[in-house]
């Protein structure tokens, strides 16, 4: 399907969620969008892989049918549907029951009937917990079937969820279940809903464009960027992975064979089950990613919680968009933390630095690592500063990336990208300042294509170009007290024209004497009319 069937099925899902909402918020309305659109991916999906597995035994019904061809089968085959089910996790990962795949539940919903209600929780607590050998805990714990934002009772709350399911079922009929197609419009529904959010809503959302710049860099040979993409990574991380958006761009960079496995964290609830919806939906199945819930600065996650550096996880790329400055409280335990205490501790003021250093403390040593922040972690004093000069001492800083102001949701600011490595191949620090780069919006501003290629191919050949990238060496760094501030190595001032005094002098004297040589001809004219000259 092209980009632009695609947009129009986002712009259709979006037209429906603004009409429908009514007194919901964005957020909440999301959570029930974005779940149904899940629903009906899974469904469709699963639908398919039955239709191929059964063959001709695969039941045809008419339009008048009410039921399933799925729904018909397993009445048929009352005795066989044990085996039939484990025969399909294995192929498909999942199984979905025929009364709450998407058609049935679409079609309770076009009938008006008062089951819907009921179906939907089975159905939820079903995939949540039955359907994937992987159990989903609380996939759909923030969508609130019993809301009053949908009904003061139970009639009006399934009236409203008839509504809701039956204008979706109209408006994605025509769309192909494509996992590509359905998961570019889930991801185009989570921007809307970031942008209509605010700041709040826009924290777990890494505009894509930013997201392919980062996935870019950490897709390309580690030690040689300019041997290309990397044949496979064999995995990746992102440690605020808000609803996924960073490492599935990484996978589409790298191809679906192009990554061993993913792996994410994030705290906030509503978003970590956003990313394992995210996951699924975009094909990934559920034994090749692994999202934790918990906060990453408190290593919450058993996983990372080896000290020994022989048996600690690795990870040949990580990727991440940390909540900016966030504060955090910093103690003297967290100061013998394995994760910080060669560098120091973050202020308490912002954790910027606390989350690169959780981050970098488990990239690999063939690998990159890509991570947005504020330009305040490139010449704050204190704490910052120490552990700014160490990361440079010991040449872990790779690349500075200076991106122009108002890209995302949350902040106007401008932000930079830092890429780091354990051992990297030249001894110097490449900066880029792209901050001029853009194309302007009324509400966002927005890189194209051409800017991303700039960026990834001046990091890549590691080229300098004036008033745009510089390679600058430790020595220079030293000299300005490890302030990494990009103006100061690489500004876009555009430089005053040089003016000769003598030049300028001589053109004064040449136009002087043009006007006396003119005037005297000009009142010579004058004076032959009989008309008094100029004095």
């Amino acid at each position: 399907m092209s980009e632009e069937k695609q947009k129009e099925l986002g712009k259709i899902l979006w037209a429906i969620a603004d009409e429908l909402r009514g007194a919901m918020n964005a957020d909440d309305f999301r959570d029930y969008m974005l779940s149904f659109l899940f629903l009906r991916y899974l469904s469709d999906n699963y639908e398919e892989a039955v239709k191929k597995e059964l063959g001709s035994d695969y039941p045809t019904v008419d339009e008048s049918e009410k039921r399933t061809p799925l729904e018909i089968w397993y009445e048929q085959n009352e005795q066989d549907v044990e085996f039939f089910e484990d025969m399909m996790r294995k192929k498909v990962h999942y199984v979905i029951k025929p009364n709450f795949l998407w058609n049935s539940i679409a079609e309770l919903a076009r009938t008006q009937s008062s089951e819907l209600h009921r179906t939907l929780e089975d159905a939820f607590k079903y995939i949540e917990n039955e359907s994937f050998s992987t159990a989903f805990d609380g996939l759909f714990s923030e969508i609130n079937l019993n809301s009053e934002k949908l009904g003061k009772n139970y009639t009006q709350r399934n009236e409203k969820l008839c509504k809701i399911i039956t204008k979706i079922a109209e408006g994605i009929a025509e769309f192909s279940n494509d996992s590509d197609v359905l998961g570019d419009a889930y991801e185009y529904l989570i921007g809307q809903f970031a942008a209509g959010g605010g700041k709040k809503a826009g924290e777990f959302y890494t505009p894509q464009k930013v997201s392919t710049i980062l996935s870019r860099i950490v897709s390309l040979d580690s030690q040689d960027p300019t041997m290309g993409k990397k044949r496979k990574l064999n995995s990746v991380f992102d440690f605020a992975c808000g609803s996924g958006s960073l490492l599935l761009n990484v996978r589409k960079q790298m191809g679906k064979d192009g990554i061993g496995k993913i792996y994410g964290q994030e705290k906030n609830i509503t978003t970590y089950n956003l990313a394992r919806m995210n996951m699924l939906l975009h094909g990934v199945k559920d034994n090749e990613f692994e999202i934790f819930h918990g906060d990453s600065l408190k290593n919450e996650w058993e996983l990372l919680a080896e000290e020994n550096p022989a048996k600690k996880m690795h990870f040949d790329a990580i990727v991440a968009n940390p909540p900016f400055s966030l504060r955090w409280e910093p103690n003297d335990e967290l100061s013998k933390d394995f994760r910080f205490k060669n560098y120091g501790l973050a202020p308490k003021s912002a954790a910027d630095f606390a989350f690169l250093l959780h981050g970098f403390h488990f990239l690999d040593k063939e690998g990159t690592m890509a991570i947005i922040l504020p330009h305040g972690v490139l010449f704050r004093g204190g704490a910052e500063a120490k552990i700014r000069k160490k990361l440079l001492e010991d040449g872990h800083i790779d690349t500075i990336i200076g991106l122009p102001p108002k890209l995302f949701f949350s902040t106007g600011i401008p932000v930079c990208i830092l890429v780091l490595k354990k051992c990297k191949k030249s001894d110097d620090v490449l900066f880029i300042n792209a901050s001029e780069h853009f194309e302007k919006g009324k509400r966002q501003n927005h890189l194209t294509d051409d800017n991303i290629d700039k960026i990834v191919d001046t990091y890549q050949h590691r080229k300098e170009e004036e008033r745009y990238s510089r390679k600058v060496s430790l020595e220079e760094i030293e000299k300005n007290e490890f302030n990494l501030n990009i103006s100061r190595y690489v500004s876009t001032v555009e430089p005053e024209e040089i003016i000769e005094l003598k030049e300028v002098h001589s053109d004064l004297d040449k136009i002087n004497e043009d006007i006396e040589k003119f005037t005297k001809e000009h009142n010579r004219y004058l004076k032959e009319l009989g008309i008094e000259g100029l004095r």
